[in-house]
């Protein structure tokens, strides 16, 4: 009997070895799936942000050439052509620099610029918010009075029909 009770406490031992050997290989599977599909989203999100700088920085680079060309448009030498040329040369430098400039590095020098000039940055940030919100109100109203004047088009207005006859006043019937 001695035996048997040895040899069902070593089996109850093997399995028990078994199930936690078991257990640490699906932790482990489990932890690789995990690690994988936040190396994923991360690159995705990666990709996502790249490709929102490149459009940054073609619209950067598109207003600096509308500028470029105001400015060759205006009498030369004028204040405001050499403004406008200024400014253009800097939003191509800007562009440039977004475009060449690695995602984490740009965040870096935001922070870095930010706790230097707090009231400068927070004062860029809030008129940079009203820019965005006037375009996005001036896209938005230009789409939307579009759709109103569509749907005008298949309505005519009520005019009262001019009368043919003529107007008799007083008692005079004839």
């Amino acid at each position: 009997m001695t035996n048997q009770n040895t040899l069902n406490t070593q089996g109850k031992s093997s399995v028990a070895e078994k199930a936690k050997e078991t257990a640490s290989e699906l932790a482990g599977q489990a932890k690789e799936t995990a690690n994988s599909a936040a190396q994923t989203a991360a690159n995705a999100a990666v990709q996502q942000a790249d490709n929102a700088k490149a459009s940054v920085a073609d619209e950067v680079s598109g207003v600096a050439s509308a500028l470029r060309t105001a400015a060759g448009e205006m009498r030369n030498g004028s204040p405001q052509e050499r403004t406008f040329g200024q400014m253009a040369e800097g939003l191509a430098d800007a562009s440039d620099a977004l475009r060449d400039k690695d995602l984490g590095t740009m965040v870096e020098d935001v922070t870095h610029f930010a706790r230097k000039n707090p009231l400068l940055f927070l004062g860029g940030a809030a008129l940079l918010g009203f820019a965005a919100t006037r375009f996005a109100k001036a896209s938005g109203s230009s789409s939307h009075d579009d759709s109103n004047a569509d749907a005008a088009q298949g309505y005519q207005t009520y005019a009262p029909a001019a009368q043919t006859g003529t107007t008799r006043t007083g008692g005079d019937f004839s």
